[in-house]
């Protein structure tokens, strides 16, 4: 694994938490969760908009946008559906257990997912290193969220 890449999605992780817990405090201040996941888009649009005007990159023309598989488009409601959970879910139970047990669903679904080569992913096989290696991460993941 590239070095930077492993960085970045460690940074990635981390903000994950730091997202959950301010957009948790928005969900208080306003009192309702759903417009603060609602806010974190549009800043999050915000955002990637003014990063894609900065670095002039090129607009896809229209072909490349046609190409695009219709299941692809509803990728975007798994991230909504992440963000307005653990904004919820977030305050009640405590960062390490939604993260904790959002780690158990991306290392059980990632392992399926590899197994069939699903969703564009190269195929990985299910292996028992595999299997185990998983395990022992939940299991790590669980004890430190004790």
């Amino acid at each position: 694994m590239n070095s930077v890449y492993g960085a970045l999605a460690f940074l990635a992780g981390a903000g994950l938490v730091l997202q959950m817990g301010m957009n948790a405090r928005i969900g208080r201040e306003i009192g309702n969760m759903t417009a603060a996941a609602t806010v974190n888009f549009g800043v999050g649009f915000l955002g990637l908009l003014a990063f894609l005007l900065l670095t002039r990159m090129p607009v896809p023309a229209r072909e490349q946008w046609a190409a695009v598989p219709a299941w692809a488009w509803l990728g975007g409601l798994f991230g909504g559906f992440y963000v307005a959970l653990v904004t919820l879910v977030g305050p009640r139970i405590g960062a390490l257990w939604v993260l904790a047990l959002s780690v158990a669903g991306q290392m059980i679904a990632s392992i399926v997912v590899d197994h069939y080569g699903l969703l564009g992913f190269a195929q990985q096989p299910v292996s028992a290193t595999r299997l185990l290696g998983a395990g022992l991460l939940l299991a790590g993941v669980v004890l430190v969220a004790r």
